[in-house]
């Protein structure tokens, strides 16, 4: 039987690339102005405002100790919302290219749970920043946690090598070509939930992942 040339995505990758990409497309269509509401150009900026997240909103409703849904589920929404078509490409081409290679060494829930954990974390470590006043919205925390598991993975295969710090090369460069680009061309702090996300994705990995933190000790005993 001849092989595929190309390996075929695991479902999991293809719900959430396919749910952003759809999204994508309503968001693109009306900007063009060629659909019959005349309210089609603001649909980006209505859903930003809809479904985005804003600190404020999470700030207010921890004082107020008040936990509307509609707010919280802000926390999962705005990974699928994006500012251009740009910004929603980079996304899926990392969320394809790393979600792959995830979800070929994790089960889908373990997948979905890095997801959205470092969704949610990326947004509240963002939200501790008093000064932080700008929405998120986009994919970047949680692909970002979905680099933090592929970390790991590279992480557990150099463990004993003494050259696990080589994992974390991805990170590095992404990170320094993220502070790069704000530091000539001004950016914001996302970056702080982009970290966060990884970190999370990187944690929770000890415990979804197969064999979890008893796979990395027994792959340092082995050396």
């Amino acid at each position: 039987m001849k092989e595929a040339p190309i390996n075929p995505l695991p479902l999991v990758v293809w719900a959430l690339a396919l749910s952003m990409i759809a999204m994508e497309l309503v968001m693109s269509l009306g900007a063009t102005g060629l659909t019959s509401d005349p309210a089609a150009i603001g649909w980006r900026l209505s859903a930003v405002e809809g479904f985005g997240f804003f600190p404020g909103i999470l700030r207010a409703m921890v004082e107020q100790n008040v936990w509307p849904w509609q707010h919280v589920i802000r926390l999962l929404t705005y990974p699928f919302i994006h500012g251009s078509i740009t910004h929603a490409l980079f996304a899926v081409v990392i969320l394809l290219a790393l979600g792959k290679m995830v979800a070929e060494a994790f089960r889908a829930w373990a997948v979905l749970a890095v997801f959205f954990a470092s969704a949610i974390v990326g947004a509240c470590v963002y939200t501790l920043i008093p000064w932080a006043e700008q929405p998120i919205f986009g994919a970047y925390p949680p692909v970002y946690g979905l680099i933090g598991a592929f970390t790991f993975l590279l992480w557990v295969k150099l463990a004993g090598s003494g050259a696990q710090y080589r994992a974390f090369s991805l990170i590095g460069l992404l990170l320094g070509v993220q502070l790069l680009f704000g530091a000539l061309f001004g950016g914001t702090l996302e970056w702080v939930a982009d970290l966060a996300g990884f970190a999370t994705g990187f944690l929770m990995s000890f415990v979804v992942s197969p064999g979890g933190a008893a796979r990395v000790m027994e792959k340092i005993r082995q050396r």
